[in-house]
C-alpha cells in the first residue's frame, strides 16, 4: 500500500463521481487506500457526501474507518444508524478497546441498545468491563483480546489453545503466561516455544521478568512506561495482579498526540479543549480568560511604569519593549524545558535544586552577552552612558529573573497536580512582562534618579 496524497483535484474527481451516483467508480478509486486516509478524505466532504461514501463502504472497512475519524464527523455519522446497524456494522467488527471507544461517545440510552444487539456475548462482556473504567487510565486504553497460556499446560497443548485464541486476533503480539487464578507469571517466546520438545512444562521455558502496569494507572504514566522501556505492547492487570488486558503502541501514539495538542493549547493561551468546527461560543470561553489575564497584565503594567518619573529621561520609554520581550521569551524558554523534562520523567521536584542552578548558570550567560551587546549598541547609537548602563544592567537582571521564574513555576504547578504546560503560555509571560518592568525601571530609579 502507497503513501496517499489527498489533493484538490482528487477531491473535485470524487466528488462529481458521488454526485453521479457512479458507486463503482466511488469504490474504485479508494480501494487502494488505508482507513486512515478514507477517514481524510471524508473529513474533507461536506456531510452529505461523506455519508453516501461512507455507506458504500464494507462494514469491516467502515468500523476502521469509523475509529480514524474526527469526533464532530464521527458523531454526525453515528447519529443516523440505528443501535442495531451500531452494533451489527461497527462493534462485531472491532476489538473491544475501539468498540468501547465508539459506544462511549453515544447517549446512555443508545448505548444499552447497542450492547444489547451484540450478538457474542463475550465480546460484549469485553465491551461492558472497558466502560466501567475512566477513559484516561490504563484500563480505558486496554483491549481485552490477547493471547495466554497455563503455566501448567505442556508445549504442545499450549500450540492448541494458541490456535483457537489467536482466531480473534489481527496481531500476535505477546503470549503471556498465567496461572490457575489467572495471575500474570510472565511472557512465553515464541521461538523458545517452537524449539522446546513437545512434552516440556510451559512454566520451565517461560520468561519471569515482566513490565505490567495496573489498570488505574493513568495514560500518560502508561505513555511513559512504553516509552520508557521501548515496548510495543505491554500488560494490564487488576489489583490482584490477574491479567485483564493489554495496551498496544498505536494506543499509546494517541494518547501522546492528544496531550501534545492539550499542551499546545495550554502554551497557546487555550484552557480548553477545542477544535476548529467547535461554535463561536465554544472558542471563545477557551480563548477569553487567557486574553482577560493579559489585559489584567497590561494594566499592571501600566502602572508599574506611571509609578516612576520617566519624563527626564523619556528615552527609557524606548526600551520598554526590549525589556518585556526577553524576559517573556527567556521565561517561556527555561518554562518548556521543564514542562519537557516532566513529560519524559527526567525532572521531579527531588532534583529541583539542580535544575534551578543550571538554569541560573545559562542564565547569566545569555544574560551577560545579551546585556554587553546591548550596552555597546545602546551606547554607539547615541543613548549615552547611564541609560545605557541602566538598560544593560537591567536586562542582566530580568533574563535571570525570568530564568529562575520560568523553572520554578512549573515544578510548583506539578507538585501540587495543575498541568505544568499552563507555565508556557500567556501566564508567565505576563508576570515576566509586569515584573520585568519593575526590575527596569527600579534599575533607573537607582542610575538616572527617575
Amino acid at each position: 500500500m502507497m503513501n496517499f496524497d489527498l489533493t484538490k483535484d482528487y477531491l473535485s474527481e470524487l466528488k462529481a463521481l458521488i454526485d453521479n451516483k457512479d458507486s463503482k467508480s466511488v469504490l474504485s478509486s479508494i480501494e487502494d487506500c488505508h482507513p486512515a486516509d478514507i477517514a481524510e478524505i471524508l473529513d474533507q466532504l461536506d456531510f452529505e457526501n461523506a455519508s453516501i461514501l461512507f455507506e458504500l463502504l464494507e462494514d469491516e472497512i467502515a468500523a476502521d474507518v469509523l475509529v480514524e475519524l474526527e469526533d464532530d464527523l464521527r458523531e454526525k455519522l453515528l447519529k443516523i444508524h440505528s443501535p442495531k446497524e451500531i452494533a451489527e456494522e461497527f462493534v462485531d467488527n472491532l476489538d473491544s478497546d475501539d468498540a468501547a471507544d465508539i459506544i462511549s461517545e453515544l447517549p446512555e440510552n443508545k448505548k444499552q441498545e447497542v450492547l444489547s444487539h451484540i450478538e457474542d456475548q463475550e465480546h460484549a462482556s469485553d465491551i461492558v468491563d472497558l466502560l466501567n473504567y475512566d477513559e484516561d487510565t490504563a484500563g480505558g486504553l486496554m483491549a481485552k483480546e490477547l493471547i495466554q497460556v497455563n503455566s501448567n499446560w505442556s508445549v504442545m497443548r499450549c500450540v492448541k489453545e494458541m490456535r483457537k485464541q489467536a482466531e480473534d486476533l489481527d496481531f500476535v503480539y505477546t503470549i503471556y503466561v498465567v496461572d490457575d487464578n489467572n495471575m500474570l507469571l510472565g511472557t512465553l517466546s515464541l521461538k523458545k516455544l517452537l524449539l522446546t520438545d513437545s512434552k516440556a512444562v510451559i512454566s520451565e521455558i517461560m520468561k519471569e521478568d515482566i513490565i505490567k502496569v495496573d489498570a488505574t494507572l493513568s495514560q500518560e504514566e502508561v505513555a511513559y512506561t512504553m516509552n520508557k522501556y521501548d515496548l510495543i505492547v505491554l500488560p494490564v492487570v487488576n489489583d490482584k495482579g490477574q491479567l485483564i488486558g493489554r495496551i498496544t503502541g498505536d494506543d499509546v501514539m494517541d494518547v501522546m498526540k492528544e496531550e501534545a495538542e492539550k499542551d499546545y493549547q495550554m502554551a497557546s493561551g487555550i484552557s480548553e479543549d477545542v477544535e476548529s468546527s467547535d461554535s463561536v461560543w465554544e472558542i471563545t470561553r477557551a480563548r477569553l480568560p487567557w486574553l482577560l489575564i493579559g489585559m489584567v497584565g497590561g494594566l499592571f503594567g501600566a502602572k508599574v511604569i506611571g509609578i516612576f518619573d520617566i519624563e527626564k529621561n523619556y528615552e527609557m520609554a524606548f526600551f520598554i519593549p526590549l525589556i518585556a520581550a526577553m524576559g517573556g521569551n527567556v521565561g517561556v524558554q527555561s518554562a518548556a524545558i521543564v514542562v519537557q523534562s516532566l513529560a519524559s520523567g527526567t525532572t521531579s521536584l527531588g532534583n529541583i535544586s539542580q535544575r534551578l542552578i543550571k538554569e541560573l548558570g545559562v542564565a547569566l550567560v545569555n544574560g551577560i552577552i545579551c546585556s554587553t551587546i546591548i550596552l555597546c549598541s545602546s551606547y554607539l547609537l547615541g543613548y549615552g552612558f547611564e541609560l545605557s548602563l541602566t538598560v544593560s544592567i537591567a536586562l542582566l537582571s530580568v533574563i535571570i529573573f525570568a530564568a529562575l521564574f520560568g523553572t520554578f513555576i512549573p515544578l510548583t504547578l506539578n507538585k501540587y497536580k495543575i498541568d505544568p504546560a499552563l507555565a508556557t503560555g500567556p501566564f508567565i509571560t505576563t508576570v515576566n512582562d509586569v515584573l520585568g518592568l519593575f526590575i527596569y525601571f527600579l534599575t533607573g530609579q537607582l542610575i538616572l534618579s527617575i
